[in-house]
């Protein structure tokens, strides 16, 4: 009998704020103790089997961090977006039956308080033997004091140590919390054991559209490793509950009550119920005079003094101050709603052009430029390493990076930058050059030392190799390496990426890129002939005629994809197509081009969301969100096509968009993907992203 424990990673902690915020929510956060209540749940459930962990793609890096910390392993499964616990559970199921038809998930919240693990695993061994039986069982907590802030559950058989429900129940008031304790309800522990098979089956009954998500998300899913990166379908999952959505309708259900000390670190309140406190009820360091039953948070170091109060909790943590009633302590979530909510408010306000110009010049050449040659350039090994990451990583290298660095620091240089950019970029080439396949192709992955970890030549990379020589004036470089291109080729016209998805509209508009600056700088004919073709693909097969947009994938005869890779739009490439397709069309006197390069402006723009000021990721075909968190590079490329087709309102805006994910604690380095509440995940700087920086920066300031 295979149990697979299942961890949740899923809740913002609204209740716990100011600690708990988007982008480092409560289980990740230490609250009880020196651990995070993340890392207890993994030492408490990886004895019972192989971990899995479900989490949102945002938080990544607390995963890698902490899982490291404990010298733990565990298979994660990232949610693009989330969609609520049926969604979650339903993955998690859909992973496990794929790999044992018999596993049993042991699925538990990552923010649960429960000292005694041994006690915990007996009580999920013994819930796994009625699991075998086709049941669902969930672990009852019996009450020590009515809670107004948990549901309960009401047991068939109150004496069974595994028996049948015979109802669940939502929060009550003070009165029926009490009337349940004293009739022999249970606290709902949210910890689920379950056969994956039996999960999916009642989710097929009574939640068929969370069920047929969930497959299709992870059987279209991208794995790397022992990550699995949920497909697209994932969006489709309804946002439900699994108490809503299964453990309210079933007859599958079955409670296994337990005694061990247990809590939801909810709010508070919870955090000082769980935590040491002195003679008084007090927890934290203190000096507490005359005060009693108060919580103090401060771990970075401030010393907090309570005099004469009583059940108080004040936090003061990252600039923020919480003084809360802990009898109101549920409430504290309207404060952390607001916030997360608000958009970022530490950009400059721009109010000229004269003032973002001279903000961003000074952010480029002071900042940026000198630090990523300083320390985002490998001077042992040679190359650019891949991110800037205050761990001082070293992660293998992306073909694309180096051209694309040459690039940002040739140009520079080109316009002005009084740095070493030529050197810098030929360092860049100069390892780009050392480690090709024997054909002369870029590969697609190396490590720092050179050695190929993934020779697949990609025509997205090809066409940024095209593009560093163009910044450094080679040609006849240029020439051979366009010439090697002629594998890619596809019988229709244009040309095929490499992968599962080979016809594909971004490696194309990167191509086009490259050759407008070979039809510019260049002497040779065939520059002209090829971007005129590119230009033509676009405008013929990407481009919607009805719509006004453009799509990314499509067939061997470029009619759009099936399924929801055809209907995929990005924003930022919008914007990055449309200053293209603008710059040829003025330069073959095109006035159909330029037409449909102010269509793509306006379908970028439809993605641009009001409230935080930046513009989304991903849209559908209709141009609903498909993706509503917002990356930097696809800001920097509204700010180019805002200064191509717009006005200075609009300059002034996306300026303020970019402005946002420059706010790092190392002058030069940025952040790079916002969330939906308008919170940064804690990522490092991707090297990539300099070349849209340079490239906004040039047109904007310096051209």
């Amino acid at each position: 009998m295979g149990l697979y424990p299942v961890i949740m990673c899923g809740g913002s902690g609204t209740r716990l704020w100011p600690a708990s915020r988007p982008d480092r929510p409560k289980q990740f956060i230490p609250l009880v103790g020196e651990r995070s209540s993340f890392q207890e749940t993994v030492l408490r459930a990886a004895p019972l089997g192989p971990l899995i962990i479900v989490a949102g793609a945002g938080h990544r890096a607390h995963l890698d961090a902490q899982l490291a910390h404990l010298g733990q392993e565990a298979t994660l499964i990232l949610e693009p977006q989330a969609r609520d616990s049926a969604a979650a559970m339903a993955a998690a199921a859909a992973f496990i039956e794929a790999r044992d038809p018999d596993g049993i998930a042991v699925v538990l919240s990552a923010d649960h308080h429960i000292p005694d693990h041994a006690a915990f695993r007996a009580a999920c061994e013994l819930a796994a033997g009625e699991a075998a039986k086709g049941r669902i069982v969930t672990l009852g907590v019996k009450p020590t004091r009515p809670d107004t802030a948990l549901g309960y559950i009401e047991p068939a058989d109150p004496a069974a140590k595994v028996g049948s429900v015979a109802a669940f129940v939502e929060k009550p008031d003070a009165a029926r919390a009490a009337a349940y304790v004293a009739k022999g309800y249970l606290w709902n522990s949210g910890t689920f054991v379950t056969q994956a098979r039996t999960l999916l089956g009642e989710l097929d009954t009574f939640a068929p559209a969370v069920a047929d998500a969930a497959r299709a998300a992870v059987t279209n899913g991208q794995s790397d490793g022992a990550v699995l990166t949920l497909g697209s379908a994932f969006l489709d999952a309804p946002k439900i509950s699994i108490d809503f959505a299964v453990m309210e309708k079933t007859a599958k259900a079955s409670v296994a009550p337990v005694t061990f000390d247990w809590a939801d670190i909810g709010a508070w309140d919870s955090v000082l119920a769980a935590s040491p406190h002195d003679a008084q009820g007090n927890s934290g360091a203190g000096p507490f005079v005359e005060a009693a039953g108060n919580l103090v948070h401060a771990p970075g170091g401030e010393t907090v003094a309570l005099v004469g109060v009583n059940n108080l909790a004040v936090v003061i943590q990252d600039g923020a101050v919480l003084v809360a009633d802990l009898a109101k302590a549920q409430t504290v979530k309207a404060v952390g709603e607001a916030m997360k909510a608000a958009p970022p408010t530490k950009a400059p306000p721009f109010k000229t052009l004269v003032q973002a110009r001279a903000w961003f010049d000074r952010w480029i050449t002071l900042s940026a430029l000198p630090l990523w040659w300083s320390l985002g350039a490998d001077h042992e090994n040679g190359g650019f390493r891949e991110e800037f990451d205050l761990l001082g990583g070293n992660l293998p290298r992306r073909g694309r990076v180096q051209p694309r660095q040459a690039y940002a620091f040739a140009s520079a240089e080109a316009a002005g930058w009084r740095g070493p950019g030529g050197a810098a970029a030929e360092h860049a080439i100069a390892f780009m050059e050392a480690f090709r396949r024997p054909d002369g192709l870029i590969p697609a992955l190396t490590a720092p030392d050179g050695t190929i970890l993934d020779d697949t030549a990609k025509l997205y990379d090809q066409a940024f190799a095209l593009l560093a020589y163009a910044s450094l004036g080679r040609e006849a470089d240029a020439l051979a390496h366009f010439s090697r291109l002629d594998v890619l080729r596809h019988a229709d016209g244009g040309w095929r990426e490499a992968g599962d998805k080979p016809f594909y509209a971004n490696p194309h508009m990167h191509l086009f890129e490259a050759l407008l600056a070979w039809d510019t700088l260049g002497s040779d004919p065939r520059w002209a002939g090829a971007a005129d073709e590119v230009a033509t693909l676009c405008l013929t097969r990407f481009v919607d005629a009805e719509g006004g947009f453009l799509r990314e994938y499509f067939d061997q005869a470029w009619a759009p994809a099936a399924g929801d890779p055809g209907r995929m739009v990005e924003p930022g490439h919008q914007f990055e197509w449309a200053v293209l397709l603008d710059h040829w069309g003025r330069a073959r006197g095109n006035a159909e081009a330029q037409r449909q390069a102010r269509r793509l402006y306006a379908a970028g723009l439809a993605g641009v969301d009001a409230r935080r000021g930046v513009a989304v990721n991903g849209l559908w075909d209709d141009l609903s969100v498909r993706d509503g968190a917002a990356r930097l590079w696809v800001q920097a490329e509204y700010l180019k096509a805002a200064i191509t087709f717009g006005d200075e309102a609009e300059i002034l805006r996306a300026a303020r968009a970019v402005s946002f994910y420059l706010d790092h604690p190392v002058p030069g380095a940025w952040r790079d993907r916002m969330d939906e509440t308008g919170a940064f995940d804690p990522a490092s700087s991707p090297a990539s992203t300099l070349y849209h920086l340079v490239s906004a920066w040039r047109l904007l300031c310096r051209k």
